[in-house]
């Protein structure tokens, strides 16, 4: 459409979409300038108690500020032993493939990672998908089906609202997968509902940690009763653990596809890895990690290749008249700009299609030239709360299967990361991104 239309096309009567990455900053603005989310697109979502579903500017300002602090980098950094026990727990994993020379499905081991550090470092609870042997895939399958019914939602929502209605017990009927993902909910439902009740006790406020969880935070008595009911404390958990999961273990499967996929890629990257690696079993700070100018290549291209949503997220500059080239987008009009647009602009990303991390060195000390374009997590005011927690589990993994694995992939093409679909994420052929692996190798240096 735009190649016929030009940059700026009005897609609907009320919405315009453009396609312009110099102008995505005026649409995902920062600081003081408000943005408004529409409302009529946010009919998509079935969490309204979540920021991702709140419409006005400041309420969203509020609502993130008490999560804020939680998910900074400081915090982040504190709590990094939370992530690097995961990792080895993967990592072990990944041995006992290579003994029993089994093959392994990395996004389901990566979704199960994802999950566990996610739960462990928000909820103080893990849920232990690491554990079982199938990564508990079940779920993910599950929940990769629900994105199915996005579009449903938008545009039928009486219908959509009558299948929530549908009886569990025929649903799992229909489709048995369900019954999974129907218990893993109903366990964070119950533990939502039991943090709730300590939030309310006495015992709260003699609580022994400073960080506490995201619950302790959502459920703090100074806050307005209607920010802290359980509704709104159920949909902002449940957001940042599926939003979360879905997120980094995409990134991570892609980044592992490429690095299995292209050996001398990967070879570089492990020189780069033994400066502060120098054992396959030696261990690394986030700090030193990021310093590593390969490393972070792979990071960001792993995470321009999957995009983040790429479902169009329409704003609104309440009181603002914006103005492209000639046109002028009245105040409250929905704009929009999609990250895989912006990702695939030949201009920015020459060859966008190719995973090469070297683009991300060659700009040198220019490198904000690029990362400026990198919209994965969003930009501005409402950018991705969780980003800081990606970007630390992305870089210990990676160092991590690198350092200690080689592996070759098997039955699995670079067709099968090929987006088709949209549905909020980005969907393949098959809906679920699959890589499936051989360990093939562990790395015993001396």
């Amino acid at each position: 459409m735009h190649k016929q239309y030009g940059p700026i096309v009005r897609i609907n009567p009320r919405e315009v979409h453009i396609r312009d990455p110099s102008f995505y900053d005026e649409i995902y603005a920062s600081g003081g300038r408000k943005r408004d989310k529409d409302a009529q697109f946010l009919k998509a979502y079935s969490v309204p108690g979540s920021m991702v579903a709140t419409v006005d500017h400041e309420h969203h300002r509020y609502r993130r500020n008490i999560l804020s602090g939680f998910f900074s980098k400081r915090s982040v950094n504190e709590l990094s032993p939370v992530v690097e026990e995961k990792v080895l727990k993967l990592m072990k994993r990944f041995a006992i493939a290579h003994r029993e020379e089994s093959i392994m499905r990395l996004d389901d081991a990566f979704s199960a990672l994802a999950s566990d550090v996610i739960t462990q470092y928000s909820f103080g609870k893990s849920w232990d998908f690491l554990d079982d042997e199938n990564f508990r895939r079940e779920i993910r399958s599950a929940i990769t089906e629900t994105a199915n019914v996005i579009h449903i939602n938008r545009f039928f929502p009486l219908f959509a609202r009558t299948l929530r209605m549908v009886p569990k017990w025929l649903i799992c009927k229909i489709q048995p997968g369900k019954a999974s993902l129907f218990e893993f909910m109903k366990s964070i439902y119950e533990f939502t509902a039991q943090s709730m009740q300590v939030a309310e006790s006495s015992a709260y406020g003699k609580r022994e940690s400073k960080r506490g969880t995201i619950f302790e935070k959502l459920t703090d008595p100074t806050l307005p009763p209607e920010e802290r009911t359980f509704a709104r404390v159920h949909d902002e958990s449940g957001v940042i653990l599926q939003a979360g999961t879905e997120s980094i273990s995409r990134s991570l499967t892609i980044a592992a596809f490429h690095l299995a996929h292209q050996p001398s890629m990967r070879e570089r990257l492990r020189e780069e890895l033994r400066t502060v690696l120098p054992m396959p079993t030696s261990t690394a700070t986030w700090a030193q990690l990021e310093q590593l100018p390969y490393l972070t290549g792979v990071v960001y291209e792993c995470l321009r290749l999957s995009y983040g949503l790429i479902i169009r997220l329409p704003r609104c500059a309440p009181s603002e008249a914006l103005k492209y080239e000639d046109y002028v987008i009245p105040p409250g009009t929905p704009m929009s700009m999609s990250s895989y647009l912006v990702h695939h602009d030949e201009t920015i990303f020459p060859d966008s299609h190719s995973f090469k991390p070297e683009r991300w060195i060659e700009v040198g000390d220019k490198s904000d030239r690029l990362t400026k374009y990198m919209v994965s997590f969003t930009r501005g005011s409402r950018a991705c709360l969780g980003m800081n927690l990606s970007y630390i589990v992305l870089y210990m993994t990676i160092a991590a299967f690198v350092r200690r694995f080689d592996m070759e992939l098997h039955k699995t093409t670079i067709e099968d990361l090929e987006i088709v679909r949209d549905f909020g994420l980005g969907l393949t052929r098959k809906g679920e991104v699959e890589v499936s692996v051989k360990v093939t190798n562990m790395l015993n240096e001396q």
